[in-house]
C-alpha cells in the first residue's frame, strides 16, 4: 500500500475547512433556544435508549410525560433533573 504524505499546507487547509464548518453550525443554531418539550423519538435519541426502556421509565414513574392527541411529550428540564439526580461520582 503506497504511503501518502501530508504536508503542512494540507493540514492548514483542513483546519480552515473545519473552522468554517464549526462556524456555520454555530451560526445555524445560535438563534434557537432549546425546546422545552421533546417527543419520544427525540428523548430516545438524546439518551440512546430503546422504545421499551423509555416505556419502562414512564410506567415506573421515573420520567414524567404529557400526552396530547396521542403524542407523548417530555419536559427537557425533567430529563436534565433526572440525569443530574442519578449522576455518580467515581472515587479513587
Amino acid at each position: 500500500m503506497p504511503a501518502q504524505i501530508v504536508t503542512t499546507d494540507d493540514l492548514r487547509e483542513f483546519k480552515l475547512e473545519l473552522l468554517d464548518d464549526i462556524k456555520r453550525m454555530l451560526k445555524e443554531n445560535s438563534g434557537q433556544s432549546p425546546r422545552k418539550w421533546l417527543k419520544s423519538y427525540e428523548v430516545r435519541k438524546m439518551l440512546s435508549i430503546s422504545p421499551g426502556t423509555l416505556q419502562n421509565l414512564r410506567l415506573n414513574g421515573i420520567l414524567p410525560f404529557t400526552k396530547m392527541g396521542g403524542v407523548l411529550y417530555y419536559d427537557q428540564e425533567d430529563i436534565q433533573k433526572i440525569l443530574q439526580a442519578n449522576k455518580k461520582q467515581l472515587r479513587f
